[in-house]
């Protein structure tokens, strides 16, 4: 199991790397919000050699246009990761099944050079999702044992805990697998 974290403008742009393999890093939401630390915090992920993936958290309604904001904030690099972050908005709402299905494919069209995966919690995996479709993997948030979801899904990703930040562990050998895994796809 490889150690990262996830972080977005609430976190230090010099957040600490050591002993970590990746990090996926908020790039936008909705169609007008940009992380205004997105370059900073990408730079300290590549200088020290992590595996990068970005993340999109997504509101209902124009996923094409969301999609298509997503991927022209997101820096562009074959074999980053790209995550659709499908949960309830500060609004109590969230996209549906179906849309989230949309923006996945829609993403893995604007980029086809890039893995596109779903992060979602347990709950939303369980009761709200009815396609199980995932994109190229899956990343789940179940707040158990690290590397222990409580699901019945093949999972890339598994975030365990949000205290002090958001902690994950990926289901790879090593770094070197999860950047030929992220490559391949």
């Amino acid at each position: 199991m490889l150690r990262g974290i996830d972080v977005s403008a609430y976190q230090s742009a010099t957040y600490d790397t050591d002993d970590l393999s990746f990090v996926f890093i908020k790039a936008t939401e909705g169609r007008s919000y940009v992380n205004s630390k997105l370059s900073a915090q990408t730079k300290r992920a590549r200088d020290a050699d992590l595996v990068v993936g970005f993340y999109h958290f997504l509101w209902p309604g124009n996923l094409t246009a969301q999609a298509e904001y997503f991927v022209s904030k997101a820096p562009e690099k074959a074999g980053d990761i790209l995550a659709v972050d499908w949960e309830t908005t500060g609004e109590g709402t969230h996209a549906s099944n179906a849309e989230k299905d949309r923006f996945i494919r829609k993403v893995k069209e604007l980029r086809p050079n890039n893995p596109v995966i779903l992060y979602c919690n347990r709950n939303f995996w369980l009761n709200i999702d009815t396609t199980s479709y995932a994109g190229d993997g899956l990343w789940i948030a179940d707040y158990v044992t690290k590397g222990k979801p409580r699901i019945q899904a093949d999972w890339r990703i598994h975030q365990y805990t949000d205290d002090p930040l958001d902690r994950n562990v990926a289901d790879f050998k090593s770094r070197a697998a999860m950047r030929a895994w992220a490559a391949s796809v």
